[in-house]
């Protein structure tokens, strides 16, 4: 650890900016989100909470949606419209006109296009916050967007954001930097129509059970737990309904802890929570799949800060806060972790856009360590308007 940087366990210590007086404009953010993943409904979700909280004396937020089929529109203000509902999942419905980003560097101005229309401006953006989920939204994609009109946004680079969807290429470069990766294999679109035998081959050395996973998906969508290689291709088959790439990894017997990472102010180090703990009760789900977590809370119990000796809670705060580094990762990041029977840590995954609802685990583990959810969002968007655009 870089003893001259804040202890990664250590709350921010950056104060929050003032509010505004009157007679300073509120920097405008586009809170974006829905999507064209698997994970629309949780990014709504995730919205709807944002909109909800954000501090309305601070920012002036304009909402925009984007459809399953890819149109971006104006959405509505109105958080209730964007939570899931006695299990009724919500969308962004398609609308009559299009909304626009700048495409010329240094413009800022959105736009409203319609059918037989004359374009119309509805104002500047200063900070885009991101709240997409998966494909398309947390992959590197819409960072590029961004970055060709050099629009601020909260959150991770094309790069960072690219690694951190694909669980193949995340773990390759997490093993590269010397941090510990459970065991994987990869397979390719068609490889297990070509090669069927060399896959279980590979599968086999992992030994059971093992995770079968779509390698680019999140919010545990088309995960299966494989106890007997006779499920390998219907699971095989349930992945690749999300995602062409597979990735199979050796099951840890372990808790599974989290901690979230918060970007260092004006170059500082990046911060890590308190660490806290899913554990799921029962026995109608496997693991922690996607059921689990947005439609059968009753289930599931999260604990922060985790039940963890001190020495473990350093050792989990410090990992996090190189994996963050060893990505390249900017704004923020939610990093998993098993902890085992005999006291070894090991990184699972990187999440670049964690789930961001008030009950989520990313703003309760920073609640937990001094850092409310609405000063969350500030310390976020002042992160975002903070760093330079272009190359960094």
């Amino acid at each position: 650890m870089d003893t001259n940087a804040p202890a990664p366990g250590a709350a921010p210590t950056t104060a929050v900016s003032p509010v505004p007086t009157p007679q300073e404009a509120r920097r405008r953010v586009m809170v974006l989100f829905g999507g064209r993943s698997g994970e629309h409904a949780i990014s709504c979700a995730t919205a709807g909470a944002v909109l909800r909280a954000i501090d309305r004396e601070r920012w002036d937020v304009v909402p925009v949606g984007i459809t399953t089929q890819g149109q971006w529109v104006l959405a509505v203000d109105d958080p209730d419209r964007w939570a899931i509902t006695d299990g009724t999942l919500p969308f962004v419905p398609g609308s009559d006109g299009d909304v626009v980003l700048p495409m010329a560097s240094g413009e800022r101005t959105l736009q409203v296009i319609e059918p037989g229309q004359v374009p119309s401006a509805i104002g500047d953006v200063d900070v885009v916050l991101p709240l997409l989920h998966g494909p398309f939204g947390e992959d590197g994609t819409l960072q590029g967007l961004l970055e060709m009109s050099d629009v601020r946004y909260v959150g991770a680079g094309v790069l960072a954001s690219a690694v951190g969807m694909d669980k193949d290429f995340m773990k390759i470069v997490l093993a590269g930097r010397g941090l510990p990766v459970a065991p994987w294999t990869v397979i390719l679109p068609g490889r297990w129509e070509r090669d069927e035998a060399g896959c279980r081959a590979e599968i086999e050395k992992l030994g059971l059970p093992v995770f079968v996973k779509p390698a680019r998906a999140g919010s545990s969508l088309g995960i299966t737990r494989v106890a007997d290689l006779a499920d390998l291709p219907a699971a095989i088959e349930e992945a690749r309904r999300h995602d062409p790439k597979v990735i199979v990894e050796q099951g840890v017997v372990g808790r599974e802890i989290e901690c979230a990472v918060l970007g260092g102010r004006a170059g500082e180090r990046a911060r890590a929570s308190l660490p806290g703990e899913i554990v799921v009760h029962g026995d109608k789900h496997a693991f922690y799949d996607f059921e689990a977590k947005y439609l059968d809370e009753s289930s599931v119990e999260l604990t922060c800060p985790a039940d963890l000796s001190p020495e473990l809670v350093e050792r989990v705060r410090e990992l996090a806060v190189r994996t963050f580094e060893a990505v390249g990762c900017e704004g923020l990041a939610r990093v998993d972790v098993f902890v085992t029977a005999d006291g070894d840590v090991i990184v699972n995954e990187i999440n670049t856009m964690p789930g961001f609802t008030p009950f989520s685990m990313y703003p309760r583990m920073w609640e937990r360590t001094g850092l409310p959810y609405a000063d969350l969002i500030d310390e976020l968007i002042e992160l975002a308007l903070e760093r330079p655009t272009g190359l960094r």
